[in-house]
């Protein structure tokens, strides 16, 4: 007489992940112009001139004080 045999719960193990990789390969064409511009260059030199002259001034002044003896401010 056979008995069953005695069942588990299955274990699952964590899935393992493979990546494949493909390559391949593409021909980009890289154009690079050149223009050259040829620039002459004038230069302007603007002068400035500022002539100056001086003169002198003389400035005189004039107090006149009223000395007739002592007054309100001297009370």
């Amino acid at each position: 007489m056979h008995c069953r045999p005695n069942m588990m719960a299955p274990i699952v193990h964590p899935t393992k992940c493979c990546v494949n990789h493909t390559y391949s390969t593409t021909i980009v064409p890289h154009i690079h112009p050149t223009h050259t511009t040829n620039v002459n260059h004038h230069l302007y030199k603007h002068l400035h001139y500022y002539p100056q002259t001086q003169s002198v001034a003389q400035q005189t002044y004039h107090q006149h004080y009223n000395c007739m003896g002592p007054g309100p401010m001297y009370r």
